[in-house]
């Protein structure tokens, strides 16, 4: 097929599919641990990299190949290292392309594992993280160090649904002799294209958007096939890896990722502004509304405007957890991307595990809810919420 000629619904469909000698229509599921060879000679040449294919599942599987390439294939990207989780993504980007002695610039609004892994994990190993504000290029560039390999970012941010220029980080990261890394989890490649943005890698939870029905656990990490081949190496050694039946769960997700987030970026804009309209609410954080601080930049690096809502009730924990606790068909989870929607209190799930200095930083308050609008009908979710809202 020629892939270049297609257009992304038919990407979604169509790239990285590999029939056996079966023909089959829908894609293959290889559940083995080990791949056989036809000779001592030809297992050598796998091993070396001399001949490609398959030699262990650990690092090479027809499954996890078909989901890389498609996904690769939505993002624009040569090539993709899918992992077991979101975290084993990021987590194989920092070991695959950084070393003691290097340091990170990473927007202080991220998700809390993430602040975990590189302010106290990696640090443990001699690398370095300088948290500066997601949506002020000048910080980036102020803390950067001649020693700087990485800039990481989160656009949309979780949970506060802040904005970072995507190309005008690039264009630091490039000054500084640094790589860009866009963790797209929110919008995933149907609504923002962060390497054609200028962006070097781009990190995703799979978990999320990408499966859509909140099954099972995935990660990816994509780039140029140089930049990858430190993170694919890590992954074959370390092997966080992705499982075939996960790969085949993700292949399926991918085919109506657009359609999914078109239609929950419609409800969520729906919901944004009736909680706009609410006297319980501070304030609504969401990129499709006029009243966003970035609404103009969400207006021209994503096409959508997403299907996480996030807002502040009036009253603190005790008002938040009311409205949590009064839903009786929103699920009480801290996922997002199913297609149920979900609400959680992120200063005491999400961002429980950092400090209340960082959570206040980070602008994640008491009173702050998010919501993950699933496919249910709009008014439906609505009026759940309206339960605890008054």
């Amino acid at each position: 097929m020629m892939e270049d000629d297609f257009g992304f619904d038919t990407l979604a469909v169509r790239s990285g599919v590999h029939r056996s000698q079966f023909n089959e229509h829908s894609e293959a599921m290889y559940l083995t641990s080990s791949f056989v060879f036809e000779s001592a000679e030809q297992a050598a040449a796998r091993f070396s990299g001399a001949e490609p294919g398959n030699i262990y599942a650990r690092f090479t599987n027809p499954t996890v190949t078909a989901f890389q390439e498609r996904l690769a294939a939505l993002e624009g990207a040569e090539t993709c290292v899918a992992t077991s989780s979101g975290m084993a993504a990021i987590l194989s980007c920092a070991m695959g392309l950084l070393s003691a002695g290097d340091h990170i610039v990473s927007s202080r609004s991220i998700f809390g594992s993430t602040v975990q892994l590189f302010g106290n994990i990696l640090k443990r190993f001699g690398i370095e993280t300088t948290f500066v504000s997601a949506s002020d290029p000048s910080e980036w560039e102020k803390a950067s160090k001649p020693n700087t390999r990485l800039f990481f970012v989160e656009t949309p941010s979780n949970p506060l649904m802040e904005l970072s220029d995507i190309a005008a980080l690039a264009a630091v990261a490039k000054r500084v002799g640094a790589k860009l890394a866009v963790d797209n989890c929110f919008c995933t490649p149907a609504i923002q294209k962060p390497l054609e943005l200028g962006a070097d890698i781009v990190v995703h939870s799979a978990t999320k958007y990408i499966d859509g029905q909140g099954r099972v656990l995935g990660g990816a990490v994509l780039g140029s096939a140089e930049l990858m081949e430190g993170v694919r190496n890590f992954l074959r050694t370390a092997g966080p890896t992705m499982s075939a039946f996960n790969a085949w769960i993700f292949l399926k997700g991918l085919e109506t990722l657009r359609i999914r987030m078109e239609a929950q970026s419609r409800s969520a804009l729906e919901l944004a502004k009736w909680l706009e309209s609410q006297p319980s609410i501070e304030r609504v954080y969401y990129p499709g509304l006029p009243s966003h601080p970035q609404y103009e930049l969400a207006k021209i690096q994503q096409s959508m405007g997403g299907a996480i809502v996030s807002f502040e009730v009036k009253g603190g924990r005790e008002a938040a957890w009311k409205v949590v606790d009064s839903t009786r068909m929103i699920s009480i989870t801290a996922n997002l991307g199913d297609s149920k929607s979900t609400i959680t209190h992120p200063a005491t799930t999400t961002h429980g595990r950092i400090s209340p200095e960082a959570r206040e930083a980070a602008g994640i308050r008491e009173g702050l809810l998010r919501v993950a609008v699933g496919l249910e009908s709009a008014e439906d979710i609505i009026a759940d919420l309206s339960r605890g809202i008054g």
